[in-house]
């Protein structure tokens, strides 16, 4: 009937180490490679394609090259904005995208009495519906109150960046039970970073692992390619990229702890590859800033190796732990604690706009931007959220 891909949580301009910015943009690359050689239909953007409202300008000019292969190749795009891209003012360049013709926001909704009325994109025998992700999880209220206009004899497709209750675990996360969704065909999911396929209820996974410890987990980027008349419907592509080469050392002494980190790295073979390193142990002797990272680093280049990412998480002195590095944990998971937390010692329905009020006094200034437009464009978001 159709063929589609399915691509989830890409976040261009998220790593910081221009070496892994540019592995990022090679898998969204292959992506569209791939994407091309398969005779698609059209392909879907289940949010967080950039990992900010507002990308980098060179980062877009290297989108768009891409999404202009796809344009030229008549395959049409179908996204929604991720908890990543999203804005409160409803403006991010996945509108700049949109005006290019390189693809179609597929948001359309209507409010009727308490309701979100969702409204379709109509693509051939397909009915496309969706609703953006929002920071720390602001749509799972909303998306109680979705329905879905009628498109009798059509396959629907649900595009929604969101947590489901089946992959949440233990994460201290807002999630939504899936039967409290409209029934759909298709649901075609991004948010969590996580692989999952069970009635029709599919997240493909990030399209590049975005920190240290998914790069230890995932080690690879993935999506979904969808063929209806298929007995299997569904097939997981993997975006192999650089070999990852994981090394856990315990260091009990700072002092000679470089030493011990380059006799291992001596040891392997690094060229052309991600390093991993993870530091772990209680220091005896010395202090973090004693271990000679910059020299570690520097023999891992004489090595060959692709680049050295470090997590010194789990290295601590006698009774005083060490700083925590972000790059171990999804900082958005950090926000959404941090907010349950004062939430539930400050009851208020205040809480209810702290995450649209962190979105939006976090914006950064563009190139080229005034600082009066700047301040205007903070106030405008601001006022919008406390209706002022």
């Amino acid at each position: 009937m159709v063929r589609f891909a399915h691509i989830a949580d890409v976040h261009l301009g998220g790593w910081k180490q221009q070496q892994m910015q540019d592995l990022n943009f090679n898998s969204f690359k292959k992506a569209i490679d791939i994407c091309l050689n398969s005779k698609l239909d059209f392909i879907l953007f289940a949010g967080d394609l950039f990992d900010s409202a507002y990308p980098p300008i060179e980062i877009l000019k290297e989108t768009f090259s891409q999404f202009r292969r796809l344009k030229e190749a008549n395959i049409p795009c179908f996204i929604i904005a991720g908890s990543h891209d999203y804005s409160v003012s409803g403006k991010t360049f996945l509108d700049v995208l949109e005006k290019a013709g390189f693809c179609k926001n597929v948001f359309n909704a209507e409010e009727r009495e308490n309701l979100i009325i969702l409204n379709p994109i109509v693509y051939g025998n397909v009915a496309i519906y969706g609703y953006p992700g929002k920071k720390s999880g602001l749509e799972i209220a909303d998306l109680k109150r979705v329905r879905l206009n009628d498109s009798p004899g059509l396959f629907r497709i649900l595009m929604l960046h969101t947590t489901i209750d089946k992959v949440v675990g233990s994460l201290p996360m807002e999630s939504i039970n899936p039967d409290r969704l409209p029934k759909a065909d298709y649901y075609a999911l991004g948010h969590i970073h996580v692989m999952y396929n069970k009635g029709g209820f599919v997240y493909p996974g990030p399209l590049f692992p975005n920190n240290f410890k998914e790069l230890e987990d995932l080690k690879q980027g993935t999506f979904i390619l969808v063929d209806t008349e298929s007995s299997q419907m569904t097939e997981r592509i993997k975006l192999p990229t650089k070999q990852i080469e994981r090394i856990v050392i315990e260091v009990t002494d700072a002092l000679t702890g470089t030493e011990k980190i380059i006799e291992e790295l001596n040891k392997r073979d690094l060229k052309d590859k991600i390093i991993l390193l993870r530091i772990y142990g209680e220091l005896t002797r010395g202090k973090n800033s004693d271990i000679k990272f910059q020299q570690i680093e520097d023999f891992a280049k004489r090595k060959e190796a692709y680049f050295l990412l470090r997590n010194t998480h789990d290295l601590k002195t006698r009774d005083v732990e060490t700083e925590v590095h972000v790059a171990e944990k999804d900082s958005e998971n950090i926000e959404d604690e941090t907010i349950g937390i004062y939430s539930n010692e400050n009851p208020s329905d205040f809480n209810n706009l702290i995450g649209e009020l962190m979105e939006v006094l976090s914006i950064e200034k563009q190139e080229g931007e005034t600082t009066e437009t700047f301040n205007n464009r903070l106030i405008f978001g601001t006022k919008k959220i406390l209706n002022f």
